[in-house]
């Protein structure tokens, strides 16, 4: 693959992902098949495999979040606990 194709298969808005997962769904159920089931995971896994080797992770992963929305998370409880251990001895 060149720089351009990895590009485009590596960027979520320019996939055929979600109709290659409805094809899958319809193939299974006009087979009778439970859905999602062992094919389907390795024929994904295959797929992810030649085509998604080269992608980067970024922006996939999951991030701590900001000290600015992690900190009241933080310091709201430790506060209350402080003012009721306060308000009881």
């Amino acid at each position: 693959f060149g720089i351009q194709s990895v590009l485009v298969w590596c960027n979520a808005e320019q996939r055929i992902y979600e109709g290659l997962t409805n094809c899958t769904y319809q193939v299974a159920m006009r087979m009778d098949c439970f859905w999602p089931n062992q094919i389907v995971d390795r024929f994904f896994m295959q797929i992810h495999q030649t085509y998604f080797q080269d992608c980067a992770l970024t922006g996939r992963l999951l991030h701590d979040p900001a000290i600015s929305v992690l900190a009241p998370f933080i310091a709201v409880p430790v506060l209350v606990t402080l003012v009721m251990t306060a308000l009881v001895v």
